[in-house]
């Protein structure tokens, strides 16, 4: 392996899980997700000789954040690979999947960009200065889709669901 390889394998797994859940985030499809985090890690293994001394997973979530961005505007090119991503560590599905669910459709009332920023701002727990460099957006648009976002949020969404209680899906109603 050439020099730094193994830096970035290491940096790689222990970061994959993280960038494909903020790509599900934005997306809100897990096999998008799973193709944009790994063209953001075959980008970021690109630059890895300038930023690996510096802070490599926020290099690799603005390369996630711009790759979601650019298939809002054109179609994002798919790169067959050979090796599965790694499983998810083993918990209550049933809880995972309405949890999952709960708060995919509460970002499918936004669009792309406030999605994008919400994910980023509350998510990620980026301060609103470094979205927006990341979106590549003024700090007053990172602002304002921040707020419009968040009233939409507290308009349509209901709720989150209680690990353990099922949910009558008729009625909304816990049980």
């Amino acid at each position: 392996m050439a020099r730094g390889d193994d830096e970035f394998v290491e940096f790689a797994t222990a970061s994959s899980a993280r960038l494909q859940h903020v790509a599900f985030l934005l997306t809100g499809d897990r096999h998008e997700a799973e193709d944009a985090a790994q063209a953001a890690l075959v980008r970021t293994y690109a630059a890895w000789a300038r930023v690996r001394r510096r802070d490599a997973y926020a290099y690799a979530r603005t390369v996630l954040a711009n790759l979601v961005t650019d298939k809002w505007r054109r179609p994002l090119r798919e790169y067959a690979t050979e090796q599965l991503p790694e499983g998810p560590v083993p918990r209550d599905l049933a809880d995972d999947v309405t949890r999952r669910r709960w708060l995919i459709g509460a970002l499918d009332v936004l669009s792309p960009r406030e999605r994008a920023v919400i994910v980023l701002r509350h998510y990620v727990d980026l301060p609103e200065a470094e979205v927006a460099r990341e979106l590549n957006l003024s700090l007053g648009t990172v602002k304002s889709l921040n707020s419009r976002g968040l009233a939409k949020l507290r308009v349509t969404v209901v709720d989150p669901p209680v690990p353990g209680q099922r949910r009558n899906q008729e009625s909304g109603v816990h049980r």
